[in-house]
């Protein structure tokens, strides 16, 4: 594409244009090298706009009502006059289809405001291949003027880790009156949470959200604290009812500040930056490394060998990472 085509999508998204956001999405999306070429362009052209939005990841346990909590989250957001975008990382996409065009239809009044965007994840690849895409659809998001950038787990398993380390606030939705209150969440979800958020705290339910909010903060007593400025806080609400879900933002927003002023918010936005440079520079080493036609003629080889065990695993793996300079020595 020529440099007039950048230059319509950078003023595109700079103006809001929600056409030519879609299309640049659509752009980091694809697997054609052509359009992941103009895609690296766009987001490094788009930098000085980025990095004024709130960061904030949300995941939970299957039936929390994660949807409907993101809907009257953002309705009330919009209603105060914020932007909202929400992503969404999703590794079963690619087995199932996921569950994010669901979450979008649920979502069915905040997906028609002018002031909210929301985008399935892309379908296929690895979660490493997701998280890519979902990082680079959230900066453009905020060059689009987004304030507020919601990323939702979709997926379970490692997908939580992947989104804690692309934000700023990460929150975890959890149910009362499930039997023990602590199964079905991983102490490694408890360590990741900047806010643990007890949902359905209404009705019948009200009593037992109230106790499940016990068990937790017991629980989080535990943990070491990230951050000696934090201790994350356990919290009720009612997405339904709309109750607890302001005081919920709140605390992010509180949060925020805090580590604003403190430094803290900046380091951990350097320290994220340069992990996803080096897992940029591996998944690059790998996808070089299996795609180098002197290796493919060798793979198969002594892969079988391996498995015969005629070699030894690690001279093998020596042979391979160091066959194309071997070749040059001779």
């Amino acid at each position: 594409m020529s440099p007039e085509d950048l230059k319509i999508y950078i003023r595109g998204v700079r103006k809001q244009d929600r056409r030519l956001l879609s299309k640049t999405i659509t752009l980091i999306e694809s697997a054609h090298p052509d359009h992941q070429q103009l895609a690296r362009k766009i987001v490094d052209k788009l930098l000085p706009d980025i990095g004024k939005a709130v960061r904030l990841g949300i995941t939970g346990v299957p039936g929390v009502g994660k949807s409907t909590f993101i809907e009257s989250l953002g309705m009330s957001l919009v209603e105060a006059g914020h932007r909202v975008a929400v992503l969404a990382v999703d590794p079963s996409s690619s087995r199932s289809g996921g569950s994010v065009m669901a979450d979008k239809t649920r979502m069915e009044k905040l997906a028609v405001e002018e002031n909210a965007f929301i985008r399935p994840s892309p379908s296929g690849g690895t979660l490493g291949g997701v998280a890519r895409k979902t990082r680079e659809t959230m900066l453009i998001c905020e060059a689009a003027g987004f304030d507020v950038i919601v990323v939702e787990t979709v997926g379970v398993g490692q997908s939580e880790t992947t989104v804690a380390s692309m934000v700023d606030f990460f929150l975890v939705l959890m149910l009362a009156g499930a039997g023990d209150e602590l199964q079905g969440i991983k102490r490694g979800v408890l360590e990741l949470a900047d806010a643990i958020a007890i949902n359905k705290a209404d009705g019948d339910n009200f009593e037992k959200a109230k106790k499940a909010a016990k068990i937790y903060t017991n629980a989080l007593h535990m943990l070491q604290p990230v951050s000696p400025n934090w201790k994350p806080p356990v919290l009720t609400c009612s997405a339904l009812e709309m109750s607890g879900v302001d005081e919920i933002w709140q605390t992010v927003m509180k949060f925020h500040k805090k580590f604003s002023a403190s430094g803290e918010l900046d380091h951990k936005r350097q320290k994220q930056a340069l992990d996803w440079l080096w897992s940029l520079v591996e998944d690059g080493l790998k996808e070089r490394f299996h795609t180098n036609p002197e290796i493919k003629t060798r793979l198969d080889q002594i892969t079988r060998a391996v498995a015969k065990g005629e070699i030894a695993a690690t001279l093998a793996a020596d042979k391979l990472l160091f066959f194309i300079d071997n070749q040059r020595s001779v």
